[in-house]
């Protein structure tokens, strides 16, 4: 990380400390705005986005949730915890320490980013939610040879692995960090249904939360994103029902012929960095007490 960078650590309504950095902003300051990254990344890779948003003049929080990256305890095997603590507490303490009277509050999402705004209790503080690459996770979404590979690690491969290592080792296919055994239970569990959690007889009543989010959202998946198509992302977004959605199919063909699930946060995507930072310049247009906090 940069020297100009500042190390911080959050800490949840349970006690947990989370570590993370701050981007400090070129003056004079635009506005607040938190990176909620995807399942099983560090906030590392989102640092060269983290710093041009800073360099914008927005004020940037990246943070690696519990049981990955910085925020991994010493001992993966046997750490207990909710994949939606990713959301409740954890991006919510995220949002409690970026919250100011002065700025407005951003969040820019990737894939679970896009779950965790309904997750929030605190999601009233958010102005505009700009997400990359969210979906439902779902196989059946997915184009038929990406279909038949994730079904494979699934219900082979992963659970394999998972037995031996008593959590889920990610790093070790190079997919990204590991995973906590709780973690990659519930997401094996939830992408079986077309609308992921929802679908679940389990989480009866989860849709209320997200029912109550009015928080203006848009959403962006490119066309050769095998696992957040944009059918897949339409799905799980309906559950936003009290939120304007703004939805862009991105055509790869425009970035240097390939985005997939992770290039949107690579170099070659800075021009859909620019399309987030203008559309959250509109929202500031649209509505003029945005200044003062939240509108």
């Amino acid at each position: 990380m940069s020297a100009t960078n500042q190390s911080i650590s959050l800490i949840t309504e349970d006690s947990y400390t989370l570590q993370g950095f701050i981007f400090p902003a070129k003056k004079p300051v635009k506005a607040k705005l938190i990176v909620a990254g995807a399942t099983a990344v560090p906030q590392g890779f989102y640092r060269r986005f983290a710093q041009y948003c800073a360099d914008q003049g927005y004020e940037t929080l990246t943070f690696d949730y519990r049981g990955i990256g910085l925020s991994r305890p010493e001992q993966l095997k046997g750490f207990r915890m909710s994949l939606l603590d990713w959301g409740q507490k954890d991006l919510a303490a995220a949002v409690s320490y970026m919250h100011s009277e002065d700025v407005p509050l951003f969040l820019v999402g990737h894939s679970y980013g896009g779950h965790a705004l309904g997750l929030l209790p605190n999601h009233d503080l958010i102005n505009g939610f700009y997400v990359f690459g969210t979906s439902a996770g779902w196989h059946g979404y997915m184009p038929k040879l990406e279909r038949l590979k994730v079904q494979i690690m699934w219900r082979t491969l992963l659970p394999a692995l998972t037995l031996w290592k008593g959590y889920c080792p990610w790093k070790m296919l190079g997919l990204g960090e590991d995973l906590p055994l709780d973690v990659f239970r519930q997401w094996r569990h939830w992408c079986q249904f077309p609308r992921y959690f929802f679908d679940d007889p389990a989480m009866q009543g989860i849709e209320q939360s997200y029912a109550a989010v009015t928080t203006p959202i848009y959403a962006v998946n490119a066309l050769d994103d095998l696992w957040a198509m944009p059918a897949s992302r339409d799905a799980f977004l309906q559950a936003y029902t009290n939120a304007t959605i703004e939805r862009e199919d991105l055509d790869p063909k425009n970035y240097q012929g390939k985005v997939g699930h992770m290039g949107y946060f690579r170099e070659h995507a800075s021009p859909m960095w620019d399309d987030a930072l203008t559309w959250f310049e509109q929202l500031k247009g649209q509505y003029p007490t945005i200044d003062r906090c939240h509108k």
